[in-house]
């Protein structure tokens, strides 16, 4: 398969940032890192191999970008406040610089776009298929935490509120919500074994919401022998990208 990186610029960032990218054809799906915040962490967890049926049969693309998750919602130091405008740098650089690169590199500028990630990067993908569905029409989201208070010690604000999905999608009504009804489709997934203490409870609890509101979703539970690990999210994107670009 098309294996390369990249290095974008980014003036949201203030600086280039790196880009795993694979496949030559195919659905381009935005690939959200965990806490390592690594761009090549799905290559190095086996994550690439396992679809490699999906990547040489063109029916879907990876783009992996770096994260900067160490500097915002896992840092221990610093004001919360201060920690968060980096994020929204980062989401900048997704939506406004890589989702306009990417359509570039697939040679369509209206393309729409999948995102996906496990754990920290389930929350990423949720977000960004529920704030931006008119690019977002898919996210798959593995082992996910959506209570993002845990991260800054009760602290809340504008920037954690619209990045909590647990505390805005409840409050979504009107166009906003007709919007993500209308253009996205988002699919939690996670297990019950071990490893999975708070990203069970918070997959079923945004399920339900998600049930309340009339968003198109699916919420799959697996079993209690399933662990928050690699092995699992393998098995858990081989099965659910399987069926969703075909």
């Amino acid at each position: 398969m098309r294996r390369r990186h990249e290095l974008i610029p980014s003036r949201s960032m203030g600086r280039r940032v790196n880009v795993w990218c694979y496949g030559h054809w195919g659905y381009p799906v935005v690939v959200l890192p965990t806490a390592a915040g690594f761009a090549h962490e799905w290559e190095a967890q086996g994550m690439v191999e396992v679809l490699a049926p999906l990547l040489y049969g063109g029916r879907i693309k990876l783009y992996c970008p770096e994260s900067n998750v160490s500097e915002t919602w896992t840092a221990k130091d610093g004001d919360p406040a201060d920690r968060l405008v980096k994020h929204r740098a980062y989401e900048q650089f997704i939506v406004q610089e890589l989702v306009p690169w990417v359509r570039q590199d697939c040679g369509s500028p209206e393309a729409r776009l999948a995102a996906t990630g496990s754990s920290l990067g389930g929350l990423y993908a949720a977000n960004f298929a529920l704030k931006f569905p008119e690019t977002f029409s898919y996210a798959l989201c593995m082992s996910g935490r959506y209570e993002l208070t845990q991260f800054t010690g009760g602290f809340s604000n504008g920037d954690v509120y619209f990045n909590n999905p647990l505390a805005y999608v409840p409050n979504l009504g009107g166009e906003p919500l007709e919007r993500i009804k209308r253009l996205t489709h988002v699919t939690l997934v996670c297990g019950q074994g071990p490893w999975e203490e708070g990203c069970i409870e918070e997959t079923l609890a945004l399920g339900q919401v998600f049930a309340a509101k009339g968003i198109s979703h699916e919420c799959d539970i697996w079993g209690h022998d399933v662990s928050h690990n690699w092995v699992w999210w393998q098995r858990q994107a081989v099965y659910h990208l399987g069926k969703t670009f075909r």
